[in-house]
């Protein structure tokens, strides 16, 4: 038997009860914007994606850790690849997705494109993840 959200079981608990069962579930956005926030580089990543490894050894590779979602490998993985393309404007899922200092930067393209024009070591040094 499957039991349907929060907000339909609530005819048998306790108002209070049904309160905290409701704020405890969380939306894909949600939980993108929380774990966004968790770190000061963040990656959300497919662990079979090329373009996810190169942004991750990009990272690497100027001495920055970032914590790295594999969204193939977490239950709402999926929920949140929507999410994912909802910020970033695309229909289809796009991964990377990068976030610096809890701020979205965006896909592959926006991160080359601020490491080539210059603009990525900055926003490394302010979210505190580069001490260059």
């Amino acid at each position: 038997m499957q039991y349907g959200a929060a907000a339909e079981q609530a005819w048998y608990m306790p108002a209070a009860m049904a309160a905290a069962v409701s704020a405890a579930v969380e939306t894909a956005a949600e939980r993108v914007e929380r774990l966004a926030a968790e770190s000061a580089v963040v990656v959300f990543s497919v662990s079979s994606c090329c373009m996810c490894h190169a942004v991750k050894r990009l990272f690497c590779g100027m001495g920055v850790h970032p914590t790295v979602h594999e969204l193939d490998l977490d239950p709402r993985g999926r929920e949140l690849e929507r999410a994912l393309a909802r910020l970033v404007g695309g229909v289809a899922p796009v991964v990377p997705v990068v976030f610096i200092g809890g701020k979205l930067v965006g896909a592959m393209d926006r991160v080359m494109a601020a490491h080539i024009n210059g603009s990525l070591v900055p926003l490394l040094k302010e979210a505190g993840a580069l001490w260059l």
